[in-house]
């Protein structure tokens, strides 16, 4: 569609682009007031790859089997997305309970829902004003689920203390990961802030950068370690970076996306260190804090490690964590749900912090509701606390079984390489490529990984994202995939992947 654009623009003479001028019936209009030429050029910038073309022509191949255009396949299947309800994972019965309580509050009156989801409920309603989620709420949140969530936070890192006022509610954790980089970008030139994100890295944080014009300052996980942070690679990148930029955030995602690694201490602990020495705020997205699936792996918070590393660190590094309802076992992506915790925030940024999340009034309020419910789930003493527990162990337990039958499957496949999926909901497989579909691809305009996965969405119906969406290393070719279908879907996926690939292959070898 730009190309298409640039083209029509291409076409027109200098003057006639210029005239400022030009009657219409006798009437004057000029050009548009917004074009390609004369918009935002960071927005230009901007790319998305998980929703990028390859998901836009997803959508087109859906219509025309609608439509009953013949195809290889019945349907499109999108391990695209960590969309965990689109993909048929089932609502957990007691978020939807005390949800539905909230929006109808006369099924507070019907026998058929539990108290526990009841009390849930009323104590919601009675915290919003009017008694109804239909209202704005504070800008920062909603105060008693504030609450909540530092509780949680205290339960969650044995104890360590967190209050309410350093809790910020968001629309989805992404919200309050822009939010945050907005604050911490400035300057110009030389002194314009630089951000360390990992490569491969989710395209949130790129996107976001160049919305916001700041310089991204890359620095590689190691494939070969499993896809393991290393101290010494964080320092080359810095060191390098300090030629062009100031660096001044260090972004971390843990557990991994896309890459699914699960961060020892030892490595939470040396990044800390790292943060410190070079004086970088940290920014740590932890919102697949419970889909840790590996043997002998464990999740850790930073803040916790920081707090453990005693008062010479958590007193002097400043951070912001992150958490969402979209992932976990929760899976509710559509409720825009999260928060952040900050800490060690200058008091005078935190109220232009404050400000600045007012402009937006408030994260949506029955997003908070399913956050509260997340923070503040079912104990053993009440009803629901049994189906509860049962669905969300149900949950993780799939999704550590599909993490394993996902890496043992990629790996049969020769020109497969697949590390195990630790935590997290993808895979990020690396795939050897003949020179031949290389040059085909480059004759097509395309990068090599997004050729082959469009070849693989027009032959097999399979939507995945090409690795150099995430980013990767020169000459490395890699996909995401979600490991989110159901068991018996995933088999599907995964053999005709294996299919896709040795003839995909053959054909250019």
């Amino acid at each position: 569609f730009l190309q298409h654009v640039k083209a029509s623009f291409g076409t027109l003479k200098p003057e006639a682009k210029n005239m400022s001028q030009q009657a219409v019936n006798g009437v004057s209009h000029r050009g548009k007031v917004l074009t390609l030429d004369s918009m935002n050029p960071n927005v230009k910038r901007v790319e998305y790859a998980v929703r990028g073309p390859i998901v836009q022509r997803a959508v087109q191949i859906e219509k025309e089997l609608k439509e009953g255009v013949k195809k290889p396949f019945t349907e499109v299947i999108k391990a695209n997305i960590g969309d965990a309800h689109a993909m048929g994972q089932k609502p957990i019965t007691f978020l939807r309970q005390v949800l539905a309580l909230c929006s109808y509050p006369e099924l507070l009156e019907d026998n058929m829902f539990p108290e526990d989801a009841k009390k849930r409920a009323r104590r919601i309603l009675e915290s919003c004003g009017g008694h109804s989620i239909g209202a704005y709420s504070a800008s920062q949140g909603i105060e008693c689920i504030r609450q909540d969530v530092a509780r949680y936070i205290e339960r969650r890192d044995g104890g360590i203390p967190s209050s309410p006022d350093n809790i910020y509610l968001s629309t989805g954790a992404s919200d309050a990961i822009v939010t945050m980089l907005k604050l911490l970008v400035c300057g110009e030139g030389r002194s314009r802030t630089g951000v360390m994100i990992s490569i491969p890295q989710y395209p949130l944080y790129s996107a976001a950068l160049a919305d916001l014009g700041a310089v991204q300052i890359s620095y590689y996980l190691d494939e070969d370690k499993c896809w393991s942070l290393d101290v010494a690679e964080l320092r080359r990148a810095l060191n390098a970076a300090r030629q062009h930029c100031n660096p001044r955030v260090l972004c971390i995602i843990n557990p991994g996306n896309p890459t699914g690694q699960v961060q020892s201490r030892q490595c939470i602990e040396d990044v800390i260190r790292f943060a410190k020495e070079e004086h970088l705020f940290l920014m740590a997205d932890e919102v697949y804090q419970d889909n840790v699936y590996a043997e002998g792996c464990k999740f850790h918070s930073f803040k916790k490690v920081l707090f453990e590393m005693g008062p010479e660190y958590s007193s002097t590094v400043e951070m912001a964590s992150f958490h969402s309802t979209s992932k976990c076992y929760m899976g509710e992506c559509g409720f825009r749900g999260g928060y952040m915790e900050v800490i060690n925030m200058d008091p005078e940024v935190k109220a232009q912090l404050t400000k600045l999340v007012s402009v937006r009034l408030c994260p949506p309020v029955p997003g908070q509701a399913l956050l509260d419910l997340v923070v503040n789930p079912p104990q053993p003493d009440e009803p629901s606390y049994t189906t509860f527990m049962k669905e969300r162990t149900a949950v993780l337990a799939a999704l550590a079984e599909k993490a394993r039958l996902t890496e043992e499957t990629f790996n049969t496949v020769p020109g497969i390489t697949c590390n195990p999926v630790q935590g997290a909901m993808y895979t990020f497989p690396r795939i050897t490529l003949p020179q031949k579909a290389i040059d085909k691809a480059k004759e097509e305009g395309q990068v090599p990984d997004m050729y082959y996965c469009m070849r693989l969405l027009e032959e097999e119906g399979i939507c995945l994202v090409p690795g150099s969406g995430f980013g990767q290393r020169e000459g490395t070719f890699h996909f995401r995939m979600t490991i989110l279908p159901p068991t018996e879907k995933l088999k599907v996926v995964l053999q005709k992947i294996r299919e896709f690939h040795l003839r995909f292959t053959q054909e250019f070898s």
